[in-house]
């Protein structure tokens, strides 16, 4: 694979300052946001430039307890096709649990969360690995993600853990230098003992993004600058092996494109200096991976009833599992729950315009009983209509509006605006 350089997070609010951007060799794009047959003309522009994007899947749940949904796997296929892409990459996190595996409700978290660090939860990663690895028509690079939580029992360390499933899969790793950032500070381990057990040569390319603590509590933000701690762990990385690519990562409240260079610099300035003391890595090329017994039914099991009661203690409101840090567990539901928020007022404006101030309390109380039942749109959907059924902000022309809003999105297809079917719909009362 040829190595990539340095890279940013292709946004659209930031989309016509990255085609700007001096000395910008890749890009990478969130796989659930591109349409392959639709893409947005600033991608179009970059890619006949000869610029590489890579599309970065969040949906996948390859650390769940099920096996990696086919349609799933097969849309993430399509945009690597369809944008030429040297590789795909995703994370190694759980985003659902329940359902038959464990007979019992199917929750969603619409977040990534960490997996144990056991044998079990690694037998079923590597199967769940192999099999996206087989569906997938280039190379995959998995991402270590940011925790604010930790499982109680945990048998490695995330060095170990990161090593063996490299080495019993051939997968690639996405080594995200502000995740262990994250975890240095709320879970105590040690950044530059994961980097010294990591297999280099593994290493597709790296992330490098912001955050900010509160309360004892660092918050992987992906709003804020990159903070000199972040840089001096990609230092570390450099000084150990040249990656084959660095990119900023940067989701919201986007500074001036002046800003951004920048950071880029920095970024390229930490690389730089620590890498002239490193070898450069010779990538690990896909395939080599070894033939071990597939995760049972009875480990999946398993794994699945923990999930599945961590992730009820989260969104659900029930006990916290035993051993869990039950205040942790707190911090963990209200960033859960603001980030619904949050997702949702994007993926439906109208909603805060019409519910104005009150919106967001109303979202907040609304997700403390109201686990996410399907994706965010369905999850403002179900928003709007709980509001709608209950004492709420929304009164008067805003529940008027409101009401008229999920009409028109709750149906199989949207309601004819003529002035007869309006008519109709007012003697009808729907």
């Amino acid at each position: 694979m040829a190595r990539l350089g340095t890279g940013i997070g292709w946004r659209p609010e930031i989309a016509d300052a990255v085609e700007r951007m001096p000395g910008i060799d890749w890009v990478e794009v969130v796989a659930e946001n591109t349409c392959p047959g639709h893409l947005p003309d600033s991608l179009r522009r970059l890619l006949d430039r000869g610029v590489t994007v890579v599309p970065h899947g969040v949906s996948l749940g390859l650390g769940g307890a099920d096996r990696p949904d086919a349609g799933r796997l097969a849309a993430l296929a399509e945009r690597a096709e369809a944008l030429g892409s040297p590789l795909v990459t995703e994370h190694i996190a759980f985003v659902r649990a329940g359902g038959a595996l464990t007979i019992t409700a199917r929750l969603e978290a619409g977040h990534l969360l960490p997996v144990p660090r056991t044998r079990d939860a690694l037998d079923v990663l590597c199967e769940n690995v192999r099999i996206a690895q087989d569906a997938l028509p280039v190379p995959l690079a998995v991402e270590n993600i940011a925790a604010l939580i930790a499982w109680p029992g945990e048998e490695m360390t995330e060095g170990q853990f990161l090593y063996e499933l490299a080495d019993r899969t051939g997968v690639r790793l996405l080594i995200d230098v502000a995740n262990l950032h994250t975890n240095h500070v709320n879970r105590g381990e040690d950044p530059a003992k994961a980097l010294a057990e990591l297999p280099l040569e593994a290493i597709a390319y790296v992330h490098v993004a912001g955050g900010f603590e509160r309360d004892g509590v660092w918050h992987d933000s992906h709003a804020h600058p990159v903070p000199r701690p972040v840089l001096d762990i990609l230092a570390d990385l450099a000084s150990r092996v040249s990656p084959p690519g660095v990119l900023l990562e940067r989701d919201e409240n986007f500074p001036e494109p002046g800003e951004l260079e920048r950071e880029l610099d920095a970024i390229r300035e930490a690389v730089g200096e620590a890498s002239s003391v490193a070898g450069e890595a010779s990538p690990r090329e896909p395939g080599g991976r070894t033939d071990v017994p597939a995760a049972g039914d009875a480990t999946r099991q398993r794994l699945g009833l923990a999930q599945a009661a961590l992730l009820s203690a989260l969104v659900a409101g029930t006990p916290a599992p035993e051993g869990f840090d039950r205040v942790r567990l707190g911090v963990q539901a209200r960033s859960l729950a603001a980030k619904r928020a949050d997702v949702v007022a994007k993926v439906a404006p109208e909603l805060p315009e019409i519910l104005g101030t009150g919106y967001r309390p109303a979202f907040l109380a609304y997700a403390q009983g109201h686990p996410m039942r399907g994706g965010y749109r369905q999850d403002a959907l179900d928003f709007a209509e709980h509001v709608l059924l209950g004492r709420n902000p929304a009164e008067g022309r805003s529940r008027r509006e409101l009401r008229r809003w999920w009409l028109d999105r709750s149906g199989p297809a949207p309601r004819s605006r003529s002035r007869l079917a309006r008519v109709g719909r007012s003697l009808t009362g729907r």
